[in-house]
């Protein structure tokens, strides 16, 4: 069974590319490649992110406190419906992430989202997470809100499981047409000579790391993929109110 439990740390950065190829010759002097990314290959990530008919969930987020959460969806390239998915909640206290997850099949975990109960469960389910996230749809009232995928190349330190290094690439979102199955496209988040590394770790990173990190001068960031989408959105409605009342007709001024 998949490790469906985490907590660790996870640094982001930017970089652009001249950045990331320098960064890679270190990953492949001191990680091994995730078996999904042999020759350094992508694996595509598809989530649906929940939040309340307010946006509960992503606004706390932004608002930076000291404890969050949120739920997701995910699957790894374009499911069908008898295909298996991760349900995931994630909570950060004080900078520790914290992320449980079962296993499901995509119409099981439709069914459960939308009724707010447990399934019947199966072997492959982790019967503690599957309450939790019961628990967790009972004090949210929630509705898929946006489709965020994304291009990964994932790299884990030789001998040591713990450290994960990640490249994400292509990161591409819709609030239409929210669900798994219906194809993987959307609307670019970040320009495509950007890459956003996350390093995730329980413990501290090693020195090889560190001493990359400050060569490179390379900068911790605060980039939420979920949190750019929703600003983004907030800023387009806003572009677009004002462009009606810029461009409104005189006989409706008094609309």
């Amino acid at each position: 069974m998949a490790i469906e439990i985490f907590n660790r740390y996870e640094h982001k950065y930017k970089m652009d590319m001249d950045a990331f190829h320098k960064v890679l010759e270190v990953m492949d002097e001191h990680m091994e490649l995730d078996k999904h990314c042999a020759n350094h290959s992508l694996y595509t990530i598809a989530n649906i992110y929940y939040d309340t008919p307010d946006n509960t969930l992503i606004r706390e987020s932004l608002s930076k406190p000291v404890y969050k959460e949120k739920m997701r969806l995910r699957s790894y390239g374009v499911p069908g419906m008898n295909t298996k998915v991760f349900l995931e909640i994630k909570k950060k206290f004080n900078g520790l992430v914290n992320k449980r997850r079962t296993t499901l099949k995509l119409d099981e975990a439709y069914d459960f989202i939308k009724s707010g109960i447990s399934p019947e469960i199966k072997d492959y389910m982790n019967a503690q997470v599957v309450h939790e996230l019961e628990y967790f749809m009972q004090r949210y009232s929630l509705s898929p809100k946006v489709y965020i995928a994304y291009d990964r190349l994932a790299y884990f330190e030789k001998g040591n499981d713990d450290l994960r290094i990640s490249f994400d690439t292509n990161i591409r979102t819709r609030r239409h047409d929210v669900a798994l199955e219906n194809g993987d496209y959307g609307t670019k988040l970040i320009s495509d000579d950007i890459r956003l590394m996350e390093i995730k770790t329980s413990s501290a990173m090693p020195l090889w790391l560190c001493k990359m990190l400050s060569d490179l001068n390379l900068r911790k960031t605060s980039f939420s993929k979920y949190g750019t989408e929703y600003q983004n959105m907030l800023r387009s409605e806003t572009n677009k109110t004002y462009y009606f009342i810029m461009t409104k007709p005189s006989y409706l001024n008094s609309i």
